[in-house]
């Protein structure tokens, strides 16, 4: 009797140790990453939440789980992943640009020598919308108004100064400038907190549907002057934004003119070529399903996916695109 229960107890002692190194091997085979996006009204977090969810349908077959998390945008994205704390994000074209050169806010940091470039999505417009009884028909109009040119961390608060400086205007004197997240904007606009505010993101929008959508009237600003600034960086194109999709808008004009650049997915040098190689073939080779998962993608290609890159292509993704032929 004693022998028996001495036998029945080392079984169970063996079968706890066996369970539970199974379970410890199981979770050493999974590879955790975050995708860093953006507000949850704006196309950042939707498109993390659609890499993420390819990716894991495959979850058993590359041992990767991905999750999104909602950030302050670009440079936060950057950022983070630079110090280890993301291992993607969405950030913009310009922003990947600047943390290459060591422009702009990583004027002190110098350039990010191990951020790397995976894929761009969709286009992007710099707009500026404000409420028609503020009676701001230009860039010019915004003297003494009370605008918000975004966060500090936000790709946008920069394309905001850009587009002010090319039209003459100092965000420190000319009017009360607010630095308020995206998702905020909408709302203080329609209480009457704010005039005016800037953003930049691939259309249709969330954002902009809910901004054009309440009882106080809006309108899109023309954005003019921009051929200096497009000859100045690089990154930036002529674009418009098309007033169809946001029947709530003021505006009587088909479109918009103003200026745009493009969103792209990075990465670190850090992270490994696996990770990155099993995230680009999913992308890539559910490609059509992936295009629809967001009006913004409308007329998406591949091809287009390997523009606006600036900062060097991840190996693991290079392994790919040569796979493939489109590198």
């Amino acid at each position: 009797m004693k022998k028996g229960l001495i036998l029945a107890t080392a079984f169970l002692f063996t079968m706890v140790l066996f369970m539970g190194s199974s379970v410890t091997e199981t979770q050493a085979k999974t590879t955790f990453v975050t995708i860093g996006t953006g507000g949850i009204t704006g196309v950042y977090y939707p498109t993390g939440g659609a890499i993420a969810k390819i990716v894991n349908k495959k979850r058993k077959e590359y041992g990767i789980r991905c999750t999104v998390e909602s950030t302050g945008g670009s440079v936060f994205n950057i950022n983070a992943i630079m110090a280890g704390d993301l291992e993607f994000g969405v950030a913009q074209s310009d922003r990947q640009y600047q943390a290459t050169k060591g422009l702009a806010d990583w004027k002190d940091r110098g350039p990010q020598k191990d951020l790397r470039a995976v894929f761009s999505i969709h286009a992007e417009t710099v707009d500026l919308i404000a409420a028609v009884d503020a009676n701001i028909n230009s860039l010019a109009d915004l003297k003494g108004k009370r605008v918000s040119i975004g966060n500090f961390g936000a790709g946008f608060r920069q394309n905001a100064i850009d587009a002010l400086k090319a039209n003459g205007l100092d965000y420190e004197k000319d009017f009360h400038a607010e630095s308020l997240k995206a998702a905020e904007q909408p709302g203080l606009i329609q209480d009457g907190r704010i005039d005016a505010a800037f953003y930049t993101v691939g259309h249709p929008s969330g954002y902009y549907k809910e901004a054009t959508a309440g009882t106080r009237k809006v309108k899109f600003v023309p954005i003019g002057n921009t051929d200096s600034l497009i000859a100045k960086y690089p990154y930036y194109a002529k674009a418009a934004t098309l007033m169809k999709n946001y029947p709530g808008a003021a505006n009587t004009e088909d479109s918009i003119p103003t200026f745009g650049v493009k969103a792209t997915f990075v990465t670190s040098a850090k992270v490994p070529d696996k990770v990155v190689y099993a995230i680009v073939k999913e992308v890539f080779d559910n490609f059509e399903d992936f295009a629809k998962l967001h009006p913004a993608y409308a007329g998406l290609t591949k091809e287009a996916m390997l523009t606006g890159l600036s900062a060097p292509i991840h190996p693991g993704a290079m392994k790919y695109y040569k796979e493939v032929g489109l590198k």
